[in-house]
């Protein structure tokens, strides 16, 4: 086995023989001379690459013959579903939900979701979380809104995200069921958002300002439990207005039940502290120790000046079968077990809510040997699972029916079962079988079964179950204490408390409402809900007390709650181009999101910041389009649904009228005048058309005009469209001809097609013929398909036609970026549209850097709807509010710097995730668990640590304007870069899968740099690494594989090219070499006119990117 060590403290392997030196740290490195050629036979495969190549893939030729024996031993050694019995994890309260994702799992699962039509996801959260929008921002990787629209219908978002028994809810309706692949993660999509927002660290303000009648924003509002009930309920009054909200808790920290009876495995104690400090930041109060029935009641804190009051408790009092009336020693109850284990194992940290101090000292229930617990509910589940971190060596579930009647989610039951509890269905406890102590020893059952009428019977066969310890889970219920101080609401016939389930009002006090478990929901998302459900009729019931006696006031109308809201959503987008103020940058392209004038409107309703019209032209130009015309592109692969990566269409221009288009503009530009609307206009290459299109269009007044010289297909065989703008000299004249038509000062923009040598000379003419600005580019023309019997797609008619048609989307970016950027480092002072796969926030940012002032969208829309404006506007919020941060100003995109680290435990990168390898993993870290402080591990979010204080703002956020260009400077020719600062690639074996796909691609399409140890599967770089950067880019784990400076990792090999037989004569091997080998007349970059960013980017710490 080839061993490396740690270098520095990345946690990153380097392999070796030969020890070099980086500062103070020892790094291994490998001179490994495995290119040395025989320069009489320079293709003869040298022994080290016939080393190298032992499990390389090679083409089969023969069947494999091993023994099934053989088979069944090797099989071990490679295993990576290893059972894990629950006897191993005592003390470890790890994370071991299957639903978690990392934001490599997260954006894979995001972009199979079909963002359906009236999603039944949604219909089916009882919070009515807006599921498809979400996970589209977070495909889009705009988990800032993602986290925003979770949290904004349901503020314990991330909670419910971990412990939702989602099977009966969002996935349980999920329209991927149907499919092979199945549902949707969508928990777990929930909860990494939401916990990427709170490493963010931006605190929740006010937002949309509410007309509350009166004084009644300062009606004093108290609510009892911190529970998700109240949270929810106190964060929309928060949200809503109202300025003296106080929660009651009787412990000395919040959360109700999430923090005291959901294990720490499955729900942090830090996920619950920060939807309570997403809640106090709007100014709701906490009073701890203060506990209903001993230090008040509702009719109390309605005399001490409350106008209303909500009630958020639990069931404190647990049921018992009167066989356990005894309650002898070692046995427990659900309600005395989980809080136990709870207040040892989940601790508080350094939290910034105002807990109480602990007034004591928990530890973790002491099992042992053999524990039953009876129950078949998620409760009973939960006491199982952590009776094994308690110490009991096996787990035995003991329910009453059979395995068909199990009231517990497939979530927890699966949990339970991946931890090897033991399951005894049909039988009834009769007796509890104690020792000479008094401790409990057995527990005498009887069997039962369903008769012939389905009444479960008992048969009479009765035994004894030896065990140790007996937890009971049958359920809980309000106890006379509560149930008297909540009074004058009284109870109802199944002993909750008695509200309307509409309103959760008190049936007979109207300033009384309540929610959660007390009320009858049983899983903390209905309690969210009651809570959010319980804000709003509170609202109208404070609403109406304030307009009492007055002549006339504020009517409540129908619901209306607000968003969550942060600084991020302050942030203006708006920006001036060509005297042109557009409140976003972001505007349908001329393209079938603008086939009409009422999808113009739908558009602007929803957000869109401009609108270019569907091309049209004089009326004797008229066409008719072909069918079919617009289809998925063949650079998706397998991939179905939405998330094309290209479209291809053979549509032309508009089929309307001038006459309607001109009418489309006047009543847009009347209706939305802040919305500028841009006229498309396409003619041949003569003036007079031109010019009688212009003086049609301008009565309408729209905000510039668009010259298509760029349309790829059809139109061309018109003398129209690109068979203009190949041609530069066209171009000057159909432009020079409109400057003449429009005057000296409206804008017009020539629209440029990509299907040329240099797109510069194209916008060179444009501009020297009078155009304001360009717009980059249309679609590509290409060949979408050929099939199996050489039929093309689309095809059209009898005959199965095609034509060359036009690539939009993803697939178009790139070229898009080289055409915007070229043009503005050639013409810095010339307004650029951008268009061509722009179909994110993030996708349109690098457009706008790349020197575009506004961004023209199609392909997304295609791929949802228009409602992904929202997507757009929020993304480029945050990348600009981020700027006024020093702590996110080193993120990249929405991604923290350390995001893809390993979060294991135990870090040892000699040892992969399978096998005994895996097993010995585990045994580490049972150890580790035995020793360590709850405090220290698990005091986190999820599976990563609690988030760093947020820095202050040091600086204004950004505009729009000032992005402009910020990518220009760094754009170069390529005689410009450096050869002398050569990187080399660096393996993360803590994040390696071991799948060995970098070894393969740098074998066969590199430079043979990557040996890949046959008993670990962990690839080592060695020095032939020339830094290609070819491993990086088929490793299917973010980050896992960096590029790091050579010197730093082989400072005793400094990089030299393989030349294969020495050269004759001078080597251009320098940095000045390259520069003087230059042919004068040709520069891909022009040097010296690309305008510089106007944001610093000094203190930007370049992170490693592949």
């Amino acid at each position: 086995m080839m061993v490396g060590r740690v270098l520095g403290g990345r946690g990153l392997l380097v392999p070796g023989s030969m020890v070099g030196r980086r500062g103070a740290v020892a790094v291994q490195t490998r001179l490994s001379g495995g290119h040395a050629v025989d320069p009489n036979n320079v293709t003869k495969v040298t022994p080290y690459e016939v080393d190298l190549m032992k499990v390389h893939q090679k083409v089969m030729t023969n069947p494999t013959l091993r023994s099934s024996t053989d088979a069944r031993n090797e099989k071990l050694k490679w295993k990576r579903n290893i059972p894990v019995h629950g006897n191993t994890l005592h003390r470890n309260f790890d994370d071991i939900k299957h639903s978690t994702l990392t934001e490599r799992g997260a954006l894979r699962e995001a972009i199979r979701c079909l963002r359906c039509a009236d999603a039944p996801c949604q219909k089916s959260c009882p919070t009515s979380i807006d599921v498809k929008a979400f996970i589209s921002c977070i495909a889009n990787q705009n988990y800032y809104k993602a986290a925003q629209m979770i949290l904004s219908d349901n503020p314990v978002g991330l909670t419910c995200g971990m412990v939702c028994p989602v099977s009966d809810l969002c996935v349980g309706s999920c329209n991927l069921a149907a499919t092979e692949e199945g549902p949707i993660n969508i928990h777990g999509l929930q909860q990494f958002a939401v916990e990427r927002f709170f490493e963010m660290n931006i605190p929740a303000t006010e937002g949309e300002k509410y007309h509350i009648a009166g004084d009644a924003k300062n009606r004093r509002i108290a609510l009892v439990g911190a529970g998700p009930a109240s949270i929810s309920c106190a964060t929309f009054l928060a949200r809503m207005g109202y300025k003296d909200v106080t929660i009651y808790e009787r412990n000395h920290f919040p959360g109700g039940l999430s923090a005291t009876e959901i294990p720490g495995y499955r729900l942090s104690m830090n996920a619950v502290l920060q939807e309570v400090k997403i809640m106090q930041d709007l100014g709701v109060k906490i009073k701890f120790g203060m506990s209903l029935g001993q230090d008040f009641t509702v009719e109390s804190l309605r005399a001490d000046g409350y106008d209303a009051v909500f009630v958020g408790i639990g069931l404190p009092k647990a049921k018992i079968d009167k066989v356990f009336a005894a309650s002898p020693p070692g046995f427990h109850t659900s309600k005395s077990f989980l809080p136990d284990v709870n207040y040892a194992s989940k601790s508080c940290g350094s939290c910034s809510v105002g807990c109480d101090p602990d007034p004591k000292e928990a530890e973790l229930p002491k099992l042992s040997g053999n524990v039953v617990v009876l129950g078949a509910g998620d409760t009973a589940f939960d006491c199982a699972t952590s009776a094994f971190r308690c110490g009991a060596k096996t787990v035995t579930m003991v329910f009453r029916q059979g395995f068909g009647q199990i009231r517990a989610v497939p979530e927890e039951t699966e949990l339970a079962r991946d931890e090897q509890c033991e399951f005894l269905p049909f039988a009834i406890s009769k007796e509890v079988v104690t020792n000479d102590g008094g401790h409990v020893s057995g527990l005498r059952l009887v069997k039962t079964k369903f008769d012939e009428n389905g009444k479960l019977v008992e048969t009479g066969d009765h035994f004894t179950l030896d065990c140790d310890h007996i937890i009971s889970a049958f359920g809980s219920e309000i106890d006379d204490a509560a149930a008297a101080a909540v009074k004058p609401m009284g109870l109802n016939q199944w002993g909750k408390l008695d509200v309307a389930p509409n309103t959760m009002q008190s049936s007979s006090t109207p300033w009384a409402f309540a929610g959660g478990d007390s009320a009858g929901s049983t899983i903390t998302v209905e309690a969210a809900n009651d809570g959010k459900t319980a804000a709003w009729h509170m609202h109208a019931y404070l609403q109406s007390e304030a307009r009492k006696g007055q002549p006339s006031g504020i009517e409540v109308g129908p619901p209306r709650l607000p968003m969550m809201h942060t600084a991020v959503d302050d942030i203006d987008v708006s920006v001036e181009m060509a005297g042109i103020k557009f409140p976003n940058p972001f505007g349908l392209a001329s393209a079938p999101p603008c086939t009409s004038g009422s999808m113009i409107r739908r558009a602007f309703e929803q957000g869109w910041g401009f609108a270019v019209t569907k091309t049209f032209c004089v009326d004797r130009d008229l066409i008719t389009n072909v069918s079919p015309r617009i289809v998925r592109g063949s650079t998706n692969g397998p991939l179905y649904g939405p998330n094309q990566s290209s479209f291809m269409n053979i549509e032309l221009i508009t089929e309307k009228t001038l006459a309607y288009w001109v009418k489309v503009v006047e009543e847009l530009r009347a209706d939305f005048p802040d919305h500028p609307i841009i006229a498309s206009i396409m003619a041949s290459y003569t003036k007079e058309d031109w010019q009688e299109l212009v003086a049609k269009t301008l009565p309408s007044n729209p905000h510039a005009i668009e010259l298509n010289l760029s349309c790829p297909h059809g139109m061309g065989e018109r003398g129209m469209g690109q068979a203009c703008g190949q041609n530069a000299d066209m171009v000057h004249d159909i432009c020079s001809w409109v400057r003449e038509a429009v005057g000296p000062e409206y804008p017009f923009f020539a629209k440029l097609t990509p299907s040329v040598t240099d797109i510069r000379a194209i916008a060179e003419a444009a501009v020297a013929g009078g155009a304001t600005g360009v717009t980059a580019i249309n679609t590509v023309s290409s060949l979408q398909h050929i099939d199996s019997n050489g039929l093309p797609w689309p095809r059209v008619g009898s005959e199965n036609l095609t034509t060359y048609g036009g690539m939009s989307g993803n697939a178009t970016r790139p070229m898009a970026l080289k055409a915007i950027s070229s043009i503005a480092a050639s013409l810095p002072d010339v307004p650029i549209m951008g268009t061509g796969g722009a179909d994110s926030a993030d996708s349109s940012r690098q457009m706008i850097h790349a020197g575009a002032s506004v961004v023209q969208i199609c392909s997304s829309i295609q791929n949802e709807d228009f409602s992904v404006i929202q997507d757009y506007i929020s993304g480029l919020q945050w990348h600009l509010y981020a700027q006024s941060r020093p702590d996110l100003r080193q993120w990249v995109g929405q991604t923290p710097p350390d995001a893809h680290a390993s979060v294991a435990r135990v870090k040892d990168h000699n040892l992969p995730h399978f096998g005994g390898y895996e097993v010995l993993r585990r045994k580490k870290r049972t150890e580790q668990a035995a020793s360590e402080s709850f405090s220290q591990s698990h005091a986190t979010i999820g599976n990563r640590g609690a988030p760093p204080p947020a820095s202050s703002p040091d600086r204004a956020p950004a505009t729009v304007n000032e992005e402009i260009g910020r990518g220009l400077q760094f754009i170069s020719n390529f005689t410009d870069m450096s050869i002398e600062e050569q990187v080399v690639a660096v393996v993360n074996p803590e994040t390696c899968i071991n799948c060995g796909r970098c070894y393969l691609g740098c074998n066969d399409s590199g430079y043979q740099a990557i040996e890949f140890d046959e008993d670990t599967h962990i690839p080592m770089v060695n020095d032939n690494c020339t830094g290609c950067t070819i491993c990086a880019s088929v490793c299917p784990v973010i980050d896992c594989i960096t590029m790091q400076p050579r010197e730093e990792i082989f400072p005793e090999s400094p990089f030299m090219p393989h030349r294969g037989i020495e050269p004759e004569g001078e080597v251009v091997g320098t940095l000045a070499g390259q520069r003087d080998k230059r042919v004068n007349d040709y520069a891909p970059v022009k040097p010296g006119k690309a305008k510089k960013a106007k944001v610093d980017v000094s203190d930007v710490e370049i992170q490693s990117k592949h």
